[in-house]
């Protein structure tokens, strides 16, 4: 956390740069590509070794991979019902990639690559046509019906129909927004607080003193960033799960 000056940077840590030398910078592979292969390891990793020797009695790993699956599961089987079991493979890959994302940026030196726009915008995408291909595989042409609800009066469609097609394309914008701007807004809240820590830090004898504030303020706002990650994930899943409900039951 450094200060340029006297000024606060907050912004900096946002900054892509091309990584593994020569190759990286050719291919345009930035430390956020490189974090999500990270991630990608990390969640199959834990997957593969926590369920490895499916102990009676559950050791740490096993026991976070078996609650992340229920969670997870349950999560699915509630919001769709049981037609959504097949969806479950997906939505469980996403909550994990999205919560290992956003807890990877709190350790030191590493990158919140879901506080880029691209990236949450891309995972939304993909959610958005998941459920608009459920939707026309399932319900052919009556998925257009969603549109307009049945009964209402036909004279309103004009005004009907505009504003549920844009409801219904603001879907990916809502979902990708809100996971970018509470990643950035954590981490810029922490790269001030830091930075304050610096500056009075070296106001000279009473510098340690007053650093104090900022820093329990800091200690403080790693603890609500945990929950913010782990809030972000579980909104970001069980969003994917009611457009899945209505894709499916298209209502």
């Amino acid at each position: 956390m450094a200060t340029e000056g006297k000024t606060i940077d907050a912004l900096s840590q946002f900054e892509l740069a091309p990584v593994l030398g020569r190759i990286g910078d050719a291919v345009g592979f930035s430390q956020s590509n490189a974090h999500m292969l990270l991630v990608v390891g990390a969640v199959t990793a834990l997957m593969l070794y926590g369920m490895a020797n499916r102990a009676i009695v559950p050791g740490r790993l096993q026991a976070l991979a078996e609650s992340a699956y229920e969670f997870v599961h349950g999560l699915v089987t509630e919001q769709i019902g049981e037609e959504g079991k097949r969806f479950f493979p997906f939505v469980f890959s996403l909550f994990m990639f999205i919560l290992f994302g956003n807890l990877i940026g709190l350790f030191p030196y590493a990158f919140t690559f879901t506080s880029h726009i691209a990236v949450t915008f891309g995972l939304a995408a993909v959610v958005f046509v998941l459920i608009t291909v459920v939707a026309l595989s399932l319900h052919g042409t009556k998925f257009f019906g969603y549109f307009f609800p049945e009964g209402a009066p036909v004279w309103l469609a004009p005004i009907i129909v505009p504003v549920e097609i844009v409801s219904y394309l603001s879907r990916p914008v809502s979902l990708s927004i809100r996971l970018f701007a509470n990643m950035v807004a954590g981490h810029v809240m922490l790269k001030v607080f830091a930075t304050f820590i610096i500056l009075l830090g070296g106001l000279g004898a009473i510098g340690p003193f007053v650093a104090t504030l900022p820093l329990a303020l800091n200690i403080a706002l790693v603890g609500f960033e945990l929950l913010v990650a782990f809030l972000q994930a579980y909104v970001f899943a069980i969003l994917t799960c009611i457009y899945l409900h209505d894709a499916v039951h298209l209502h």
